[in-house]
């Protein structure tokens, strides 16, 4: 077997590696919890890579490939390198919609206590008052407020209630934050 051949495809298993590496890690025996809002935005990207953007960049490499040298074609290395990307993403987002649990918040009966999907209203110890929405592990987005069950401040206010003072461990030593409210989305997934 051609040495060449061999060292590809070892390079590229690689790269599967670094992107499951640079993934967010779902704990040993946890399951990977997202909002209904979560899951439609992940299978939207998918069904968008599997039939617009990859079928797009497979006519460029055609191309591409008949105007002849391949070794000096940008068009064809950039399009080889995107589709390997993409298809990357799409077994990446295909395992975790596999194994997906869809949590819907809405339909959460305990609406005073902190679990999975509630939007927190909190205040620090100098009253300082924040907004977080406890989302999946996919969901993360720190400009929106957007924090995974499993990060630290998740997991302080985790079955807490209105009025509850609750310890956080941070960086500078433990902080002590107060629970102004706990709001769920209503079934239309509005958030009041």
């Amino acid at each position: 077997m051609n040495k060449a051949f061999v060292k590809e495809s070892s390079s590229s298993d690689g790269d599967d590696d670094d992107l499951d590496a640079a993934a967010p890690a779902i704990p040993a025996g946890a399951k990977n919890y997202i909002t209904p809002a979560g899951y439609k935005r992940l299978k939207d990207e998918l069904l968008s890579l599997i039939d617009v953007e990859r079928p797009e960049v497979v006519r460029l490499v055609s191309w591409a490939a008949s105007n002849g040298d391949r070794s000096e074609n940008g068009d064809y290395i950039y399009g080889k390198r995107r589709l390997r990307e993409i298809d990357r993403r799409i077994r990446f987002l295909t395992k975790r919609l596999d194994i997906a649990e869809v949590v819907d918040a809405s339909k959460q009966e305990n609406r005073d206590q902190v679990f999975f999907g509630a939007t927190i209203d909190y205040a620090t110890k100098d009253g300082t008052e924040h907004q977080i929405m406890i989302v999946g592990i996919d969901e993360v987005d720190l400009e929106h407020n957007r924090v995974s069950w499993i990060s630290p401040i998740a997991r302080a206010l985790v079955k807490s209630r209105i009025g509850d003072v609750v310890p956080l461990q941070t960086p500078a030593g433990v902080e002590q934050i107060e629970i102004l409210d706990v709001i769920y989305p209503d079934a239309d997934g509005t958030i009041h």
